[in-house]
């Protein structure tokens, strides 16, 4: 792990004390989101001179964080795991989790070492399937709670993400998703609405239906 005094070092007396203030882990993430901001806006920019939509890379990551706010039962139970300091550790590597091999290996680890993963767990490690598919779609943040899930698309009206092939397919996906599903624009944000999302599941099956 990189000290935070020899970032500071490196970083100069004020970032120094700004980091030791917030962690480094949470300064790393800051750094990340500056940093996606200005590549969009070089994008963007890029985006303009050409004038070409066609030019848009499907494969560019408008977004790189996704807030997800359920008041569903997602955690790892005391009853599971009881040391407080190892389900620290273990929502840090969740939240790490990069693909579905680290997935699978993680839930090896998980049952090796402390049994049959509960339910409220598997919904869990099911919110980071959730985040790859928003992200995938520039969705910021999802909220899901009383059965429903309402989906915010990245606030920046501006954003070439409009102009791409993957926002035109969930406009077009929409006429099979009518009976679930609503998109409206409120405060000036793009959101979307599905009904009926009773689990974090059943959320991952209404994006996959969405993502290309």
């Amino acid at each position: 792990d990189l000290d935070i005094r020899g970032a500071g070092n490196l970083l100069g007396g004020e970032q120094s004390g700004f980091i030791a203030d917030i962690g480094f882990e949470t300064y790393h993430k800051i750094l990340n989101e500056a940093i996606q901001e200005i590549k969009e806006q070089e994008y963007k920019e890029l985006l303009i001179s050409n004038d070409d939509e066609d030019k848009v890379d499907e494969n560019f990551q408008f977004v790189t964080n996704c807030q997800v706010d359920t008041d569903l039962e997602i955690l790892l139970p005391f009853e599971y795991i009881e040391n407080v300091s190892e389900r620290i550790k273990l929502y840090r590597e969740i939240d790490n989790l990069q693909t579905e091999e680290e997935i699978t290996a993680f839930e090896k680890v998980l049952i090796d070492r402390f049994g049959e993963i509960p339910k409220q767990t598997i919904e869990l490690i099911d919110v980071v399937r959730l985040r790859w598919k928003a992200m995938h779609l520039a969705v910021e943040k999802i909220i899901i709670k009383k059965g429903k899930m309402i989906c915010y698309f990245i606030a920046d009206q501006e954003s070439p993400f409009y102009q791409t092939q993957i926002f035109g397919n969930i406009i077009n996906q929409m006429h099979l998703l009518q009976k679930v599903a609503a998109m409206k624009e409120k405060n000036g944000k793009n959101i979307l609405s599905f009904d009926n999302v009773k689990n974090i599941s059943k959320a991952n099956e209404l994006l996959g239906k969405l993502v290309l």
